[in-house]
């Protein structure tokens, strides 16, 4: 938002607070639910006679009444194909540009000051172009979400089936029992859940996924999961635990040519859960786990840039992932949130 400057007959609080208030109205864009307050605000900061708000549809949302006898659908239309204002008070219209592209328009009746008139067109442009950039994140966020939720290696789906099928005639309540668990992990990784979930969902995905990953290796992994009860219930974004542990079996215990640990422990810490995913395999080194993270590193290690980077989306730039790792040293992946984040609910 530009600075703000105090609108005449204005208190300069009052008009910071209706303009914050007219910037989260108009985040859903000129289309969306929070129109007719934004004008009802602009109308309030102007003392305007009425205050219209259109979309590039030419549809006209009002704060009062517009003076009688004044064409203001043809002053939109006007603005709308030349983009350029047109007519004069007591009834003009104005462009109004979001990201430098034509957004709608703003229509003001009566005679407030220009300078008003100007640095208000002004905020609604700026929270115009804030509701476009955030749009764009949040879908951006949501593609990479919906490729994570895809992300299932074929390496993996083809070796458990096998396993599962060699058991069918030799122990069929096992292949069974493995059949189920293959179930609910196809299940939980392409649903369409919301953002968010709890850690008792995000850990039950991953004890079936290890469960069917111990059956693929054998003696070769060794699986331990601790979890304390008071952070089950706690709400974190969906698909966080799942390609952290994938990357500990994957990248740490399937190229090493020995047997393997993967210890998944979660806890509460003060106001925060710590969840720490350990593996004694191959490590790496460290500055490949910092491209890695920077979302410079191969396709299938994706998934921890993709979860960094939507726990510091959520959470903040204090959170993300935490790798501690060194060339044949294992690897630790450490992620903390907290207990309750407001918003954050599954």
């Amino acid at each position: 938002m530009p600075v703000l400057r105090a609108l005449p007959r204005a208190d300069p609080t009052e008009v910071l607070h209706v303009a914050r208030q007219i910037a989260g109205e108009l985040k859903g864009g000129l289309g969306g639910r929070g129109v007719r307050n934004a004008a009802r605000g602009i109308r309030r900061l102007l003392e305007a006679d009425a205050i219209g708000l259109a979309d590039l549809s030419g549809v006209v949302v009002w704060a009062g009444h517009p003076p009688a006898g004044v064409d203001t659908g043809a002053l939109v239309h006007n603005v709308l194909h030349t983009e350029t204002p047109s007519g004069r008070p007591p009834a003009q219209a104005l462009p109004l540009y979001a990201r430098d592209d034509l957004a709608g328009v703003l229509v003001i009746c009566g005679r407030p000051d220009r300078a008003a008139v100007r640095e208000v067109a002004g905020w609604v442009a700026d929270a115009l172009d804030r509701g476009r950039l955030e749009a764009s994140a949040e879908n951006a966020a949501r593609a990479e979400l919906r490729a994570l939720r895809a992300e299932i290696s074929p390496h993996f789906v083809y070796n458990a089936l096998t396993v599962i099928a060699s058991l069918v005639r030799s122990d069929p309540d096992r292949s069974r029992e493995l059949m189920l668990d293959f179930a609910d992990y196809i299940r939980y990784s392409l649903a369409r859940h919301g953002e968010y979930t709890t850690l008792a969902d995000e850990f039950h995905a991953i004890e079936t996924y290890l469960a069917l990953q111990r059956a693929v290796l054998g003696e070769r992994l060794t699986v331990q999961v601790r979890v304390s009860p008071e952070v089950l219930a706690v709400a974190v974004p969906y698909l966080v635990l799942q390609p952290v542990v994938e990357n500990a079996v994957r990248h740490g215990i399937e190229p090493s040519p020995g047997k393997g640990v993967v210890h998944v422990s979660g806890v509460a810490e003060g106001t925060d859960c710590v969840i720490s995913v350990e593996d004694d395999g191959v490590g790496m080194d460290p500055e490949k786990a910092e491209a890695i993270l920077a979302g410079q590193g191969e396709p299938d290690s994706l998934g921890l840039a993709n979860v960094d980077k939507r726990l510091r989306s959520v959470y903040g730039p204090w959170y993300g992932l935490v790798v501690e790792t060194a060339k044949d040293a294992g690897t630790r992946v450490v992620l903390r949130v907290p207990r309750f984040q407001p918003g954050v609910m599954p």
